[in-house]
């Protein structure tokens, strides 16, 4: 059977016959160029909206473990005033004092600590180290001779969390 016009029908009302095959040709290519074009601009916007979406992740990560962070420095900055309590206990105890209230005293002073230091705590040396207003308070001077400003004593135990200064030492300076 052949593919003919029906009668009455006006030439090229299908399409066919009134087109070479080289117009088919440049209509199709045209057309495969119009899907291409889209294809890849689909794809361009797929992966700008991929790659925000990643930048939108890790911003948020960023900022959920700042905010965490955070929390953890009030918390720790909140129990130094305990742990300066049990320093101060400790040094109290004269050589008269029970053995076993020192040993619980220093017991739990190290279990403070240890807990402290695993959030990131860790105490700023600063005995014979040379002065330095980023990390000690000076609270008392004592004249000397020698050049340099160096930390003589420690008034209070200074700290840092994750290496910056939570809060400084209070020492005693001479120079």
């Amino acid at each position: 059977m052949s593919h003919s016009r029906a009668e009455g029908e006006p030439d090229g009302a299908h399409g066919e016959g009134d087109e070479s095959p080289d117009d088919v040709a440049a209509i199709l290519e045209a057309d495969l160029e119009r899907l291409t074009d889209e294809r890849d601009e689909l794809r361009a916007l797929a992966q700008q909206v991929q790659a925000e979406f990643e930048n939108y992740r890790k911003r948020m990560l960023r900022e959920q473990t700042q905010q965490i962070e955070r929390a953890n420095e009030g918390l720790v900055e909140q129990l130094l005033p305990a742990l300066d309590s049990l320093e101060a206990a400790i040094a109290q105890l004269d050589d008269g004092a029970n053995e076993n209230v020192r040993k619980g005293l220093e017991l739990v002073h190290a279990e403070v600590y240890s807990v402290l230091q695993k959030a990131g705590l860790e105490k700023i040396d600063a005995e014979g180290q040379p002065f330095d207003p980023n990390e000690h308070e000076a609270v008392m001077h004592e004249p000397d001779e020698g050049g340099e400003p160096t930390v003589r004593a420690i008034v209070r135990t200074g700290y840092r969390l994750k290496g910056r200064v939570l809060r400084p030492a209070m020492v005693k300076v001479s120079g």
